[in-house]
């Protein structure tokens, strides 16, 4: 009888925001692979290491973290191919996954060529909008307001569609995009009613109003708006750094 295949959503950071149901599963699972670059160490690997042992096997599935493009396809295909043969000796193989599993997760290529054959289970996580917008104390939406999702390397002309038409939003992958998506945001007239999050739930996590912000920013960072009248929403914070919250979060005053 062949494994079961789990997507563990392990959340955006802090190994406190795992799920019961993902720590039972990770702990049970003989067998567990994860996205790791080519340099440096696995960041989902990182969240959950404390809860790994010495018994399980680890698959690293090695992903070029670069500009320039690479075969990717070729790196799933490798990686399906070495999960597939555990779970075929009937091992269970928890694959784990930053934020949400089917979230702009990498683990939907894994899905795809595995799903017809084997078991799948998926452990939702807590997606790093939802982080985002409790570390900032700013409500996603409200009532019927819409909220759209966009990926920063969009380019100018489709960012300005999607945003002027856009109640609530949220502008993820930013890293080398950010000063581009910046100014845009400035144009559009929406500066003062954008926040800044990075590295959300983590010890160097930065929350700030994105009229403050310039330069480089990390993969790992986004941006919060709002363009409604709802008061809740229309957070002061984006307005007045002074009201900026300041709340440690308990995987940062861990690392203290």
């Amino acid at each position: 009888m062949s494994g079961i295949l789990y997507g563990l959503g392990v959340g955006p950071g802090d190994p406190e925001l795992l799920t019961l149901k993902a720590l039972r599963i990770l702990k049970a699972s003989p067998v567990v692979a994860y996205p790791a670059p080519d340099h440096g160490t696995s960041f989902a690997r990182s969240i959950v290491a404390e809860f790994l042992t010495q018994d399980q096997d680890e698959i690293p599935i090695v992903v070029p973290m670069r500009v320039e493009r690479f075969p990717a396809a070729e790196v799933y295909d490798r990686a399906a191919d070495e999960i597939a043969a555990r779970l075929d000796a009937g091992e269970d193989v928890a694959v784990l996954c930053e934020g949400d599993p089917l979230f702009y997760g990498s683990f939907m290529y894994l899905f795809e060529r595995l799903v017809e054959r084997y078991a799948v289970e998926i452990v939702p996580g807590v997606a790093s909008p939802m982080a985002a917008a409790a570390r900032a104390l700013q409500p996603l939406a409200a009532r019927n307001d819409v909220l759209t999702v966009i990926p920063g390397p969009l380019d100018d002309e489709a960012l300005a569609e999607k945003l002027q038409g856009a109640e609530a939003f949220v502008i993820m992958k930013l890293g080398r995009h950010f000063d581009r998506v910046r100014s845009l945001i400035e144009r559009l007239g929406l500066l003062d009613r954008a926040v800044y999050c990075e590295r959300v739930t983590l010890a160097e996590e930065r929350v700030l109003p994105l009229a403050t912000v310039s330069g480089a920013a990390p993969y790992f960072s986004m941006i919060l708006g709002y363009r409604g009248e709802e008061p809740a929403i229309a957070s002061r914070y984006a307005r007045d750094p002074a009201q900026m919250p300041s709340i440690p979060s308990s995987n940062a005053t861990d690392q203290a």
